[in-house]
């Protein structure tokens, strides 16, 4: 089982970042952090890097179920969706596929929760 979902586009790499934001909104996401990669490691290495950001999602709702089924799950929040460019010029978005993730945990209370969330994130990816 692969850990993450994805998809390729050939648009602007913040065309994508924007389109990304809109389409977790839909699902109930708002984004608690959001790291520029290239800025980060060109202000700290001076070293130069592809576009690259990751977005930490969160759905309120399913976050404080987790939480209530799992008090240490925050240690695997927010859902990471990543925006990249690629070599070819392309824009790669992957997701975290939280049930794959969550097999970890080993708590069964969880799957159903991971399993709503994946549907959501799967919807961000195929709506892009």
């Amino acid at each position: 089982m692969s850990y993450y979902f994805s998809k390729t586009m050939e648009i602007p790499f913040s065309e994508v970042v924007t389109r990304v934001i809109e389409e977790l909104k839909k699902e109930g996401f708002g984004i608690l952090t959001d790291v520029d990669v290239k800025a980060t490691l060109k202000k700290k290495l001076n070293v130069d890097f592809k576009n690259y950001r990751i977005l930490g999602a969160c759905n309120p709702p399913f976050a404080y179920q987790a939480l209530q089924a799992e008090d240490k799950i925050g240690t695997m929040l927010p859902c990471n969706v990543i925006v990249q460019e690629n070599a070819e010029g392309n824009v790669e978005v992957s997701a975290i596929d939280p049930v794959a993730s969550m097999q970890a945990v080993q708590n069964p209370k969880l799957r159903d929760i991971a399993e709503q969330i994946q549907a959501k994130l799967k919807a961000v990816i195929d709506n892009l």
